[in-house]
Formats: C-alpha cells, sequence, structure tokens
C-alpha cells in the first residue's frame, strides 16, 4: 500500500500565505515555510518548481482574497470610498505585507497593481457610472484616488498622522472630486 502524502503542496501555500499575511513577503524562505509547516524543505522543493512560483502562488492567493473579501467591505455605502477604506484598513491590520506589496514594492508590484486598478475601475463604475469619462481620464482618477489612499495609510502606519475615519472620508471625497473635474495627471503635448 502507498504512503499517504502527509505534506501536499495546499498545506505549504496554505503556510506560505498566513505567514506573509503575518510578517511579510520578505518572510517567505523555504525555512521559515518548512518551520511553519514543521516538515523539511524537501516538500517545498517537490510541490513548487522554485521559490519564484511559490511566491508567485502566495501573490495569486493575496490578490484573489484582496478582490473576493479583504477589500469588498462596506462602510459608507459608496464604492470607491469602501475600497479606499478597506485598502487603509488592509494596511493597518497587515502592516508588513502592505509595506512590501506597495511600499517597498519588492514583491508583485504588477499583480498587485493589476488588481487594485481592477477594483477601482469596477468600484468607481459602481459609483459613479463611466458614460462621460474617456478611458484615459477613468484610469488617471483611479491612480490619484490610490495615490491619495496610498498616502493617507502611509502616514497612519507610522503615526504621522491621526486621522477619523470621518476625516479620511472627507480627504477621500475631495480627492476625487478634484480627479473627476480635473485631470491632473494628463499631460498635455509640447508641455
Amino acid at each position: 500500500m502507498a504512503r499517504k502524502k502527509e505534506i501536499d503542496k495546499k498545506k505549504i501555500l496554505d503556510a506560505a500565505y498566513k505567514l506573509a499575511i503575518r510578517s511579510g513577503m520578505e518572510s517567505l524562505t523555504a525555512r521559515n515555510i518548512a518551520k511553519a509547516v514543521h516538515c523539511s524543505t524537501q516538500p517545498i522543493y517537490l510541490e513548487f518548481e522554485n521559490m519564484g512560483d511559490l511566491h508567485n502562488q502566495v501573490l495569486e492567493k493575496i490578490s484573489n482574497e484582496l478582490k473576493s473579501k479583504t477589500l469588498q467591505q462596506s462602510f459608507t455605502g459608496e464604492p470607491l470610498i469602501d475600497l479606499d477604506l478597506s485598502y487603509i484598513y488592509f494596511a493597518k491590520d497587515h502592516m508588513g505585507l502592505f509595506r512590501a506589496m506597495f511600499v517597498d514594492s519588492k514583491f508583485g508590484t504588477d499583480m498587485i497593481s493589476d488588481t487594485l486598478m481592477e477594483l477601482g475601475l469596477m468600484k468607481f463604475k459602481e459609483q459613479y457610472g463611466n458614460d462621460s469619462f474617456d478611458e484615459e481620464h477613468l484610469r488617471h482618477i483611479i491612480v490619484s484616488n490610490w495615490i491619495s489612499a496610498t498616502g493617507i495609510a502611509a502616514l497612519q502606519l507610522n503615526q504621522m498622522v491621526n486621522l477619523s475615519q470621518e476625516q479620511i472620508i472627507t480627504v477621500l471625497k475631495s480627492q476625487l472630486d478634484d480627479a473627476i473635474a480635473n485631470d491632473r495627471l494628463k499631460v498635455e503635448m509640447g508641455e
């Protein structure tokens, strides 16, 4: 009778995901993951092509979690503002991971930025519709909004400001109103 595999890919991926959420992407070493799974590093290298493959699968799992749950909280009933608040609270609750992904830009920049752009566009269209905006202006609105939310999150994390949720909402709405009225990211030819 064949022996049942005790350490499978799912168990390793789940442990790596939890480790990344708790301690950031930099904590994803074969040794740390093996310790979390209570095994040697051998099963990790048997189940994944290499550590880059494991990192990518963890990032994909994080991206899916952001899309389906973490960034889907409701605070105000305004989808884009709720996305921003979810993002800011994610930063507070998962400081190491937030810094690795959004401040230090060490891991998964493209995958995570694509996820956030996709969510931002979806939430904007839910809140405002998309009839009167060209694609470039729409993307600029989302980027401007993302800059504001990331700035607030970073300032809060570093304890440089302590804003109430109401103050955060006011700042976000002001920025959003300005981005909608004025495409400040548009660069005119010859300027």
